[in-house]
């Protein structure tokens, strides 16, 4: 029977159903009528709660990042920044390899999408500030602002994801942790304390991240 409820459940349950097809079919997959059908739904409540399929993708780009900003949340922390900074960098590449293709979507490789707007794009980069204010206060690098630490942070990790989903670091290995210790040297950290401090965020995250094994 076809569910025409305009409540929130309903919303939530298009933005899940097109989530899932991302991961499972791909981006060709995602159309009103294959959102619908996941959903239980008609095609007119996909337009009549997202107005079309375009908001309808940016809905689901928005919700990626609030995922990510909830991973975040939950990822393990301890007294060394640095590590904490490694551990965030091991789960944004976790959830990444959960489902490439909605990462696209987040990102704009493949389509334009308005991440810097986004709510959950604001969420997730706050926790990532949150990170690099501690690794300036830990004073293991040289005095720097922490957004231009963060932007840093934040860029070599997606460069490294990016690489890697395309396929082209399948013959190294380990290399967002080692790029994580180059890049915290280079902020003025000490090489044996930056790759300390990345061997206790592998540690930390040991058994939990089984998609980032």
């Amino acid at each position: 029977m076809d569910r025409t409820t305009t409540a929130q459940p309903l919303r939530d349950e298009l933005l899940d159903a097109t989530i899932a097809l991302l991961a499972t079919r791909g981006p060709a997959a995602v159309q009103a009528r294959t959102v619908a059908a996941e959903a239980g739904t008609s095609t007119m409540m996909v337009y009549k709660l997202f107005g079309s399929m375009p908001a309808l993708l940016g809905a689901a780009c928005d919700e990626g990042f609030r995922r990510l900003a909830l991973r975040f949340d939950g990822a393990p922390r301890s007294e060394d920044a640095v590590a904490d900074a490694a551990v965030l960098a091991l789960v944004h590449r976790a959830v990444a390899r959960e489902n490439p293709h909605l990462y696209d979507l987040m990102f704009g490789l493949a389509t334009p999408s308005a991440t810097q707007d986004a709510l959950g794009f604001a969420a997730a980069y706050a926790q990532l500030q949150g990170c690099a204010e501690a690794v300036v206060a830990s004073g293991r690098i040289r005095p720097a602002a922490p957004e231009a630490v963060a932007a840093q942070l934040w860029s070599f990790v997606h460069g490294a994801i990016t690489l890697e989903l395309a396929g082209h670091l399948e013959r190294f290995d380990e290399v967002l942790l080692t790029l994580a210790c180059t890049v915290m040297v280079g902020l003025g950290d000490e090489p044996a304390r930056a790759q300390a401090s990345a061997e206790a965020a592998r540690a930390a995250v040991a058994g939990r991240l089984s998609a980032a094994e």
